[in-house]
């Protein structure tokens, strides 16, 4: 399975957001375009970023009635962008019908893959907040479940969750996982969180970094620390 850090590039204008990848003279590294941007900028902003030769997760999240979600994704899949998701607690239905809508005549798409639990949400807010009284982890598995039933290819969790839900899911079920900091960085507002390293070993396909990267004094040499740790010598 291919591994890879994908950087959450949460700039709110493209100005910011060409000012931060000109720094990588050598990497065309994988960037995650979310709300932020992509709300500033429109699809010609992915359209741009794909034209310098990046792949692109794009992080909508997308949550809405099945026929919604299903237009949205026929229209966002002509982005070739390489991974886009939904959220798993839209249902199997909301899921199956986004992954219909993502499909093209010619049977390619994106990777697809939801949203169980955001790493900002703890077991308390879960309970005080949603009244969803099960606990967090047996929450985020039965949610990777309901992704798997509707074909997707796998699922944001916390990177502490990624082992379990490949023994549910199956080794080959991705596992993207944001909520990853450097062990001497700054935690920030997520709270399920863990190591480049430690992602790796518990069982994470993809990590998605942020801060510790775009806020570095040397983002090139913060990517290529993360690189390094949560790779090792595959790349």
């Amino acid at each position: 399975m291919n591994r890879d850090v994908i950087i959450a590039c949460d700039f709110n204008s493209k100005e910011d957001l060409y000012a931060f990848l000109d720094r990588f003279t050598e990497e065309k590294p994988f960037l995650k375009i979310g709300m932020e941007l992509f709300y500033a900028e429109g699809p010609e902003i992915v359209r741009e970023i794909k034209a310098r030769g990046h792949k692109i997760f794009l992080d909508l999240k997308l949550h809405d009635i099945p026929n919604t979600v299903k237009k949205a994704m026929a229209v966002l899949s002509r982005l070739d962008v390489d991974m886009c998701n939904v959220h798993a607690g839209g249902t199997i239905a909301m899921m199956e019908a986004g992954l219909e809508g993502l499909t093209r005549p010619d049977g390619t798409r994106p990777l697809l893959i939801a949203v169980t639990q955001l790493t900002s949400t703890s077991e308390e807010r879960m309970q005080n907040d949603l009244l969803i009284d099960k606990p967090l982890d047996e929450v985020v598995m039965h949610y990777a479940a309901n992704a798997k039933i509707a074909g997707l290819d796998g699922v944001v969790c916390s990177p502490l969750e990624a082992g379990k839900v490949k023994d549910v899911c199956g080794k080959d079920f991705l596992t993207v996982t944001p909520g990853v900091r450097f062990a001497d960085g700054d935690k920030g507002d997520q709270v399920r969180i863990t190591t480049p390293a430690k992602a790796r070993e518990i069982g994470s396909d993809y990590i998605v970094v942020g801060r510790p990267i775009t806020q570095a004094d040397d983002p090139v040499a913060a990517y290529r620390r993360c690189v390094s740790e949560f790779l090792g010598g595959e790349k």
